[in-house]
């Protein structure tokens, strides 16, 4: 990826699906990614890396097996590594992530909600 500048909400603009990331850009050996959420998504872990959320608009609920973490507009939570972990959203949120190259959006779960990640034009 070239280092270009990046708009967050342009980049935003362009999703029309959901639970699909786009790599918005890269930083050492991780993805910053953009992604709109709604509903529901799936119970799993990431074994070997924590997961980075950060809500740019809307409410994201993320689930835990010892309880929920609820997020708003700009807040941030880190998914430790290991952690089961299922976000979900009544309404559309948008976010970013931050995750090592490569981190699978389902995690070990796997499935139908399994994302290809895009690139952003």
């Amino acid at each position: 990826m070239t280092n270009l500048v990046r708009n967050i909400n342009a980049a935003l603009d362009s999703i029309s699906a959901h639970w699909q990331p786009h790599r918005l850009t890269s930083i050492n050996d991780y993805d910053v990614k953009v992604v709109k959420i709604q509903g529901e998504f799936v119970w799993h872990t990431h074994p070997d890396t924590d997961e980075l959320f950060m809500v740019i608009s809307g409410n994201l609920t993320i689930q835990l097996r010892d309880g929920d973490v609820v997020l708003g507009p700009n807040d941030i939570y880190v998914v430790p590594k290991g952690t089961e972990h299922c976000p979900k959203a009544e309404n559309e949120v948008q976010a970013l992530l931050f995750e090592p190259k490569g981190t699978v959006n389902t995690g070990d779960a796997g499935g139908d909600m399994t994302a290809t990640l895009r690139e952003l034009g």
